[in-house]
């Protein structure tokens, strides 16, 4: 049974620990560069040599930032409207950090190593974890609406820009993993989001 709004806690605590949490993944992404610029310098390469011989790392670093503060900021936006916390709720964030924090992990692998479909299945994988696990802490908070601030209605928590995000990113693993030679650029599909959401009844 979920607990009486009176056993909530605030939810203040969690935003700010999330924030930290996704600031210190965004500054990870940058340690494998430093290392290469250090290995770099040993071998002697100059700096259009060392552009040229990781361009795949600096490409992949430059990809995974740009993702992990579009799920910042779709993450703040959410919990704008969040004022306390239950259990499911404390989880289910919990979670979500846990694949930000995996992120630059999967990006050392992009950067580093040669691409396979094991590769592309973890990176690509992670963000459609990351929205899935969104998409469910939506769903939560419609379901239980005392977590909302009393001035925002359930309704205005809205599904569908979630819903199209975890299907735009299934369907880049899809093509990315199935079609040859396709990789990456199966991830321009993302750039399908806003024309979607803009089609959606109900948009603010």
């Amino acid at each position: 049974m979920a607990p009486p709004t009176s056993q909530l806690r605030p939810a203040e605590r969690l935003v700010f620990f999330t924030d930290a949490v996704v600031a210190i993944a965004m500054t990870l992404l940058i340690l494998p560069l430093l290392e290469s610029v250090t290995e770099a310098a040993r071998n002697g390469l100059d700096t259009a040599a060392y552009l040229h011989e990781h361009d795949g790392q600096l490409f992949a670093f430059a990809l995974s930032f740009v993702i992990i503060a579009a799920f910042w900021r779709g993450h703040d936006r959410l919990f704008e409207h969040v004022e306390r916390q239950d259990p499911v709720l404390l989880w289910l964030n919990v979670a979500w950090m846990f694949t930000i924090v995996w992120l630059p992990v999967a990006t050392a692998m992009v950067g580093a190593m040669e691409t396979d479909p094991a590769q592309l299945a973890i990176y690509i994988g992670t963000l459609l974890a990351s929205s899935l696990i969104s998409l469910a802490m939506v769903a939560w908070l419609r379901r239980r609406p005392e977590l909302l601030a009393p001035e925002t209605p359930a309704k205005l928590i809205r599904t569908a820009p979630t819903v199209i995000a975890c299907g735009l990113f299934a369907l880049a693993l899809l093509l990315a993993v199935a079609v040859p030679g396709v990789q990456y650029w199966a991830m321009l599909v993302l750039l399908l989001n806003p024309l979607l959401d803009r089609l959606l009844p109900g948009r603010r």
